[in-house]
């Protein structure tokens, strides 16, 4: 006979599981695709990805000293002051993930690589976004404006003079 396990959580004994594991730094080979968006070009989930995924990893060349000021890559990724990554490569999908002031996913740094979280359960066709960082924003996004949903909605409501 068989024991089936309830959706409750349980494991073969019983008991419920310990707490969870760390963070798996190891992307999830989720069906993702590159369309248009808003923003230009945007990075989209062809299937649900649960809270807490690894979604992708954000990679490229890693430059070398002081080559991030002469760099003509608009994909720069700073993952220390020592390190900055090159993600203009057209195999590095992740470049196409768009700024959102409502982010639904965050990338985190773990030994000097760059992954993608799903900061809650992403649905199938919704466009993956993190949150750029205020000093990026200021500089890059604020002069031309937001144009993430959370943004754009918010200038929707607002009544023209």
């Amino acid at each position: 006979m068989t024991k089936t396990l309830k959706k409750t959580k349980e494991t073969a004994s019983g008991r419920k599981p310990a707490a969870p594991a760390r963070r798996r730094y190891a992307p999830g080979g989720f069906d993702v695709v590159v369309k248009r968006s808003s923003a230009g070009f945007g990075l989209f989930a062809n299937e649900a990805i649960p809270k807490g995924a690894c979604i992708i990893e954000y990679g490229g060349r890693v430059l070398e000293p002081g080559e991030e000021f002469t760099a003509r890559s608009k994909y720069l990724f700073e993952v220390s002051s020592k390190k900055t990554i090159d993600g203009s490569p057209r195999w590095n999908v992740a470049r196409y993930i768009n700024h959102s002031c409502r982010p639904n996913s965050e990338a985190e740094i773990h030994r000097g690589r760059v992954f993608i979280f799903a900061k809650r359960t992403i649905k199938p066709g919704e466009e993956l976004a993190y949150n750029y960082g205020k000093t990026y924003f200021d500089d890059y996004i604020k002069p031309h404006g937001c144009r993430c949903l959370k943004c754009t909605a918010q200038r929707a409501k607002v009544p023209a003079k």
